[in-house]
């Protein structure tokens, strides 16, 4: 670490830019000029300039502190260090500058794991819990390893893509030509006065969190599903598929329609004049 020096010297007039006090206030206190300002600003008590600094560097003697007005930074010189001192200040900061890269090592390394048990559970879960032991007993560690992991990734990535918004699309620039949609639901087809604004899903940080959630409980309510509609069939998997599609198809319906009415409702909404006052 450099050894830069802090010059000390006495002022010959002027005062203190931090405390504003003179050399006539206290004769015993310690002057520095430690940057390239002139007049008022060029001295200041050392003191004054110590317990700013430490402001500035808020616990980390090592951050550079620069004058505010003219951007010099400061010269600043630590006592020397003995061996046993020095050893243990290279220790701490060997150790704070590699505890942010383990702490992220950890945080990545449980992320993964977690991932990888819910990729199995899931497996256990779609194709029934003896068959999933089965296959994953039977399948290479290395592709578990690559393979399990991916399974919430995907079901994420899934949930992320939109297709009510495609089918709401259409169904605004057609539901006017077919007559069989406003019989079924009537007001649909109606023409707008307007059409207001919608808001990015993907920006709502509580729309993230249902994506996330939605997604991973999505595998639970395809077997839940699938057993409760297509309880004939044998397959565990063919079952959960069909449970999957079922239930995809079904909440998106209800979702394009209610949307659709909100969207009605945006378009046909007034604002009301401000009622006036009866004087009395």
């Amino acid at each position: 670490m450099p050894r830069r020096r802090l010059l000390i010297q006495w002022p010959k007039s002027g005062s203190c830019w931090v405390c504003f006090a003179t050399d006539e206030d206290d004769r015993t206190a310690e002057w520095v000029r430690p940057c390239r300002c002139r007049g008022s600003t060029k001295w200041v008590h050392q003191a004054c300039l110590q317990r700013w600094v430490d402001e500035k560097q808020r616990g980390n003697s090592t951050a550079r502190v620069a004058c505010p007005q003219c951007n010099a930074e400061y010269l600043i010189v630590f006592p020397k260090l003995g061996p046993v001192v020095y050893v243990l200040d290279l220790a701490d900061r060997l150790i704070s500058k590699a505890c942010p890269f383990a702490a992220a090592g950890i945080m990545v390394g449980s992320i993964y794991w977690t991932a990888v048990t819910y990729g199995a559970v899931t497996v256990m879960q779609v194709v029934g819990h003896k068959e999933g032991l089965d296959v994953m007993e039977r399948a290479d560690p290395l592709f578990l390893l690559i393979g399990l992991p991916t399974i919430p990734v995907m079901l994420i990535l899934g949930k992320m893509i939109r297709w009510e918004d495609y089918v709401l699309r259409l169904w605004r620039k057609y539901s006017n030509k077919l007559q069989i949609l406003n019989s079924i639901f009537p007001g649909i087809g109606c023409p707008v006065p307007r059409i207001p604004a919608e808001a990015n899903p993907l920006a709502d940080h509580v729309s993230a969190t249902r994506i996330l959630c939605g997604a991973l409980v999505f595998p639970t309510i395809a077997t839940i599903v699938g057993k409760l509609m297509f309880s004939s069939v044998n397959s565990n998997l063919q079952r959960t598929i069909l449970g999957g599609i079922a239930f995809v198809a079904i909440k998106g319906a209800f979702k394009v329609y209610f949307k659709q009415q909100q969207y009605l409702r945006q378009a046909h909404r007034k604002i009301l004049n401000y009622p006036e006052q009866e004087e009395a």
